[in-house]
């Protein structure tokens, strides 16, 4: 679970961790996210919005969060504490005020954003990268007719042809294969069954390095609505991401 931008307040941090077991029936958690480290204001609406419609901020610390993340493991009430969406520069900022290090830092990575700078980062510190929409997000609301889909790929899908196996397995596998954790996200019985079904095959060198060649820094979660932060991970191109 992850605690969202409107409870970076220290004082509301075990408020917010306290509502997930009692969504899920549970007294604890295995892991807990920071899930971006920019904070909204506080209160129940999770995007709370000026008359304009921009989103309103709030000037919370992420680090001050992380500090509150931390007795939650001291009380029991998680088992480990993580970040999501830390570029470089704020993960240091984690790793050097934490008295629990961040067992995680979960981003959107998938060939088209390989994150390799990133992966490389986090794993020199300790940090295992985990990797969301590691299929491209084929089903996000807002893309745009004519955009890349990776499971549409033809690198991919001659990957795939090669190996019988989905398009979909090759992404995991990869993911897999470069040492990263991999949620894939599916509602369908049959995916997850196929999205486990990848054990029975490696990827080459070769392999790798072809799927290597699609990255293009090709961001699909950008939390536009929060760009304007202070904190909002992806402002500074310059910032290994």
């Amino acid at each position: 679970s992850k605690i969202w931008n409107t409870y970076h307040r220290p004082d509301l941090v075990e408020k917010a961790v306290k509502i997930s077991l009692s969504d899920l029936g549970l007294d604890y958690l295995d892991l807990y996210l920071i899930h971006w480290p920019m904070a909204y204001k506080e209160g129940s609406d999770p995007f709370p919005s000026d008359a304009n419609g921009k989103v309103i901020y709030s000037d919370v610390d992420y680090v001050d969060t992380w500090k509150a993340m931390e007795k939650l493991v001291e009380k029991g009430l998680v088992k480990s504490i993580g970040v999501s969406n830390f570029n470089s520069v704020q993960l240091t900022r984690i790793l050097n005020a934490a008295t629990i290090k961040p067992v995680t830092n979960q981003v959107e990575c998938h060939p088209y954003l390989n994150q390799s700078r990133l992966f490389n980062f986090c794993k020199e510190r300790g940090v295992t990268l985990t990797a969301y929409s590691p299929l491209g997000s084929p089903q996000r609301p807002w893309a745009q007719p004519g955009e890349p889909s990776l499971l549409e790929d033809p690198k991919v899908l001659a990957i795939a042809k090669r190996l019988n196996k989905t398009p979909a397995q090759i992404l995991i596998r990869y993911q897999i294969d470069r040492g990263i954790i991999v949620i894939p996200k599916s509602i369908s019985k049959s995916r997850i069954a196929e999205n486990f079904n990848i054990w029975d095959f490696s990827l080459t060198k070769e392999d790798i390095e072809v799927i290597n060649s699609l990255d293009c820094n090709g961001r699909l979660i950008p939390q536009a609505e929060g760009r304007a932060h202070k904190d909002h991970p992806f402002a500074n191109p310059d910032i290994i991401f």
